[in-house]
């Protein structure tokens, strides 16, 4: 399938997560301490950029975050990090005076997964130590079990520690170490005046929350929300995932929340409430390999882009134009990917679908039709088939705008969604999307993505003509994880951008072999190790264009 199974080599990629804590903060703040956020950035290219960053702990010098950092892991690279530390004032803006900067500190991601716990001291500016201030960096490696759940917590009647309202509760889900150190796995948001709340559902990986091994302790703290930073200790309790999966049949774990001083005190003390697992969703993600390994079929979809900066089909220089000994672009992308596609496709039936134009009867702009212009199927006879259909498709349309994907990628997603045979790892969904420009509904796009990505679905976004597609490598997860508009992280890192004016020189009559689109599709196999994708690549019957 790839590089290492036909014996070549192969770079060594994982996926890495990072923990940060800090120790003896400077003080800026006059009546308060800091209210420290950690950025994390990464060099490209000689040039620093963030990459992400950690929630702001009100008035805390010692603070560990809740925030986990993931990052792709290349053991033959050098991957320069920088964690800065800065007291933020207001919401999450950096201030620009010097005294906002706490410290930071440069090393590698090499230098982390090494060592798995780094500890190294803050400088400000001119290498001047930031007093006793420290970092510590926790990295655990992601292989194997891509499983995560999805844990749904509440509590009742929970001790009021407030004197003239209630209870501000939150809770902290720590994972106990086997050299018995503790590990920050969760911290949920804060419920204001409430002694029965409710904390929104989190997801975690089982790597994350319990190094998967069931019966690994959690200390799992209940806390008074206090706005300076001195919260309240209301009780505690131990868990495992093993009790939290004998939830089921409507029934719910519980576990009492205990103060151990007020137990030693009070006789009659019973608890400080109680905690309750009201439901828990264990999900397995496959990835692609472990669809291709289980003997699955690929379902390849293309999308075209058919709006109006395309240019006028009948104009030479139109990025639609059809010469009957050229292929255009448009056609040229579509073979280097789809020729190596159909191989995992018993059928080679394709589905073909148009975006951005007005298509007949009524002439109403979609961006979601059938370029066969038959709703019900969809599907071309192999990827020749997608190809006359795009020819006869042309002058039957309107070339119009704007430049929307999201409703494809939604609705490739739901059919991968709804299908039974994903269960058994059986049926694994390509769509390519081939556009001259920058998508139009980004953040309906970034949504569609986000929610795509719990699905057995890649996404290759291939650039055509000499557009500015700065702002599509936002959607490729290469320089930082993309997330909703709301916040929310990719569960997979599912879209891979690439111009396809890089590869231009691909002859389409022979060898698609030596292409190189099909290898950047794959995150560029040749440099990197695959990782969406993984495509054969063998010679090629050419495609008639004349017919």
């Amino acid at each position: 399938l790839s590089g290492a199974a036909l014996g070549g080599p192969v770079a060594c990629v994982s996926k890495v997560e990072l923990r940060v804590a800090c120790k003896a903060l400077l003080d800026r703040d006059t009546l308060n301490k800091s209210d420290p956020c950690v950025i994390l950035m990464v060099q490209n290219q000689g040039q620093w950029t963030e990459l992400d960053r950690t929630e702001v702990i009100k008035s805390n010098l010692h603070p560990v975050f809740a925030k986990v950092f993931t990052l792709d892991y290349y053991f033959e690279e050098v991957q320069k990090l920088r964690f800065e530390v800065y007291d933020i004032h207001g919401t999450h803006s950096i201030g620009a005076r010097d005294d906002d900067f706490l410290g930071g500190v440069e090393c590698t991601l090499g230098q982390i997964v090494a060592q798995k716990k780094m500890v190294k001291p803050l400088f400000l500016k001119y290498a001047k130590y930031a007093g006793k201030s420290a970092i510590t960096v926790h990295a655990e490696e992601i292989s194997g079990n891509n499983g995560y759940v999805e844990l749904f917590f509440c509590a009742k009647k929970l001790d009021d520690k407030d004197l003239f309202s209630k209870s501000d509760p939150f809770l902290e889900i720590y994972r106990i170490n086997d050299d018995g150190t503790e590990q920050l796995v969760h911290r949920t948001e804060v419920i204001k005046n409430n002694l029965n709340p409710v904390w929104e559902p989190f997801k975690v990986s089982l790597i994350s929350l319990c190094s998967c091994d069931e019966d690994r302790k959690l200390k799992c703290l209940v806390w008074d929300s206090d706005s300076r930073g001195k919260h309240d200790f209301i009780g505690e309790f131990y868990a495992t995932f093993r009790e939290m999966q004998k939830i089921g049949g409507g029934s719910k774990v519980t576990w009492d929340c205990m103060n151990p001083k007020y137990k030693l005190k009070k006789k009659n003390y019973k608890n400080s409430g109680v905690v309750i697992l009201s439901d828990l969703k264990l999900h397995r993600v496959y990835s692609f390999l472990d669809y291709i390994m289980g003997g699955c079929q690929i379902h390849f979809t293309v999308a075209i882009d058919f709006t109006a900066s395309n240019g006028d089909p009948r104009n030479s220089c139109s990025l639609h134009y059809i010469n009957p000994y050229q292929p255009n672009e448009y056609l040229k992308a579509l073979i280097a990917v789809g020729e190596i596609c159909q191989d995992y496709d018993s059928d080679k039936r394709f589905s073909a679908l148009g975006f951005g134009a007005r298509i007949p009867p009524n002439y109403e702009v979609s961006h979601d039709f059938a370029i066969n212009f038959n709703p019900e199927d969809d599907e071309c006879e192999e990827i020749q088939g997608v190809v006359e259909a795009y020819q006869n498709c042309l002058p039957k349309i309107q070339l119009y705008g704007p430049t929307n994907v999201s409703p494809i990628i939604s609705r490739i997603a739901k059919l991968s969604a709804g299908e039974e045979t994903i269960k058994d790892a059986s049926r694994y969904h390509i769509l390519l999307i081939l556009t001259d420009g920058v998508v139009t509904d980004m953040a309906d796009t970034r949504e569609a993505i986000v929610r795509a990505s719990y699905q057995p679905l890649s996404i290759i976004i291939v650039g055509v003509g000499n557009a500015d597609f700065t702002d599509m490598q936002i959607l490729d997860g290469d320089d930082g994880v993309l997330r909703s508009p709301k916040g929310e992280p990719v569960l997979r890192d599912i879209v891979q951008f690439v111009p396809f004016r890089d590869f231009k020189t691909v002859s389409i009559p022979g060898s698609l072999s030596s292409a190189g689109l099909a290898s950047a599709t794959d995150g560029g196999a040749s440099e990197k190790p695959p990782k969406k994708i993984l495509f054969r690549h063998q010679e090629r019957k050419s495609i008639n264009l004349e017919k």
